[in-house]
């Protein structure tokens, strides 16, 4: 028997129960680090040297990957995380070790390599878009000393951990001795053993508690297909066998969970993920609220169930992300009041969605304003450019915007009840505050394919057509309602009329 769990079939009170331990706990990670950089620019134009695209930097990041990712997943849910790996005596080591000690809550115990250079990924980005990855790394396995060393930084954390993560990048630090020393020193600990595999077989990781492979993963280790429940359930049940773990948890994308146990019925978990945008991280992020879940004695599969939705959140962010408490808590709760909410968005979060809609052929519109009382005007006006359009993204000035704009009394309402407002309008798909006296830089960001403003314009001075008509789309003009303005209904009020 087979049990299909739909979504929300987990308790949502269990769940939260579960979430509100993570405070408490210590996530024990030791694998693969990384150093994970990001250029992010304009393109403008091709060489004239090659037919490539000139990209015109204009912001870096780096955050933490592999292992890493782990760690600060941990670190951002409110739990405590000890981070265990080996980095390069070299300029990104240290630049490691800066963004590790940014996070309070990461213990860092990571082993210096003279001679082995730190494993970066470099990503070229173009807003949302991926130029190239450029990867800076070894991955012959460690010597037998760097071994040691790494072991004795594992086990002297094992004492103050309560769940240990095994990740495994295949960048050389989990050697087959590393791996059997660990699993072996954690079991006699009494710690649950977590691994994230890379291995063509799993007898690798044997003994471990679980094992959480992808579905590629674990087509490889089986030798046929496993895309559909019947495959996934063979496949698993060979790994089980092959690794001597006590459950296999089959990480499936779009198609959701299976997570195959000892004695008990495999559970099939559909997807929770509504916009993807990247899936980069979502890995690590769904094997660290499963692994956390477990520490705090949730039963599999409801352990599975809260990684899902984890997962179902940052795969709606653009790059290596990590899902916080609070969102985490709020994906739990939604109900009306916060589906309306969850419209209202940052600009990272407006770019991630809006990447999913246009990657699922979706046209994409925008406009903008201060919207301090909604009127007839606003609504139909905003019907109209809905109408015109798939999904329209509503930029809202904020407060410090309208005051410079308006003058000191205003706005009316302050930037949260206008945007709450403007959410629970079906015809506002999503809500972005915007901090500057203008929209440009977030249609910039966005690229909408349509742009409207109202008919008391023209083309030329609504703001960011240009940009909109030199990247392909359209400035479309709204026709206005007569008798509806937010300045002239506030005098007839200021004056008693």
């Amino acid at each position: 028997m087979t049990v299909h769990l739909p979504e929300g079939a987990a308790s949502e009170h269990a769940l939260a129960h579960h979430l509100s331990l993570f405070g408490t706990r210590t996530l024990l990670v030791l694998g693969d680090m990384m150093l994970d950089r990001y250029v992010i620019g304009d393109v403008r134009r091709i060489s004239s040297e090659a037919p490539i695209p000139i990209l015109h930097a204009q912001t870096r990041r780096s955050v933490l990957g592999g292992a890493g990712n782990v760690a600060q997943n941990a670190a951002a849910l409110g739990a405590r995380a000890i981070l265990v790996g080996v980095i390069g005596d070299d300029g990104s080591g240290r630049e490691t070790t800066d963004v590790v000690r940014r996070t309070p809550q990461i213990v860092d115990r990571l082993v210096k390599i003279t001679g082995r250079p730190t494993t970066v990924k470099t990503r070229f980005m173009s807003g949302a878009h991926q130029l190239l990855r450029l990867d800076d790394e070894v991955t012959r396995p460690i010597a037998p000393e760097m071994e040691a060393e790494v072991l004795a930084q594992f086990e002297a954390a094992l004492p103050e951990s309560d769940v240990v993560v095994l990740s495994d990048y295949a960048k050389g630090v989990l050697t087959d001795d590393v791996l059997t020393r660990a699993i072996a020193a954690a079991r006699a600990a009494g710690k649950p053993i977590v691994v994230d595999p890379k291995r063509a077989r799993f007898d690798a990781y044997a003994h471990a508690d679980v094992i959480t492979p992808n579905a590629i993963e674990v087509a490889r280790m089986a030798g046929f297909e496993a895309a559909t429940d019947d495959g996934a359930l063979r496949a698993g049940a060979i790994a089980l066998e092959q690794s001597q773990a006590n459950a296999i948890l089959i990480k499936r994308s779009e198609k959701g969970l299976t997570l195959v146990r000892r004695g008990l019925p495999p559970v099939h978990l559909p997807t929770r993920a509504h916009e993807v945008a990247d899936v980069s991280g979502a890995g690590d992020t769904l094997v660290t609220v499963f692994a956390l879940a477990l520490a705090t004695g949730a039963p599999m599969h409801e352990a599975a169930a809260l990684g899902n939705v984890a997962a179902g959140i940052v795969v709606g962010k653009l790059g290596t992300a990590a899902v916080g408490h609070a969102e985490l808590h709020e994906a739990l709760h939604r109900t009306e009041l916060l589906a309306i909410d969850d419209k209202v968005v940052d600009r990272e979060t407006a770019i991630a969605r809006v990447t999913a809609w246009r990657k699922a052929g979706l046209r994409v519109g925008f406009t903008n304003g201060c919207f301090d009382l909604i009127h007839p005007g606003h609504v139909r006006g905003l019907a109209r450019a809905r109408a015109t359009c798939d999904r329209l993204v509503v930029g809202l000035n904020s407060d410090a915007s309208v005051r410079r704009l308006k003058g000191a009394e205003r706005p009316i309402q302050n930037e949260t009840a206008r945007a709450t407002v403007m959410a629970s309008m079906a015809s506002a798909d999503l809500v972005v505050v915007f901090e500057e006296d203008t929209p440009q830089l977030l249609i910039e960001s966005i690229r909408p394919n349509l742009l409207f403003k109202g008919a008391d314009y023209n083309v030329d001075q609504v703001v960011g057509g240009e940009f909109v008509i030199a990247n392909g789309g359209q400035v479309v003009l709204i026709p206005l309602e007569e008798g509806h303005s937010t300045t002239n209904t506030i005098r007839r009020i200021n004056s008693g009329s």
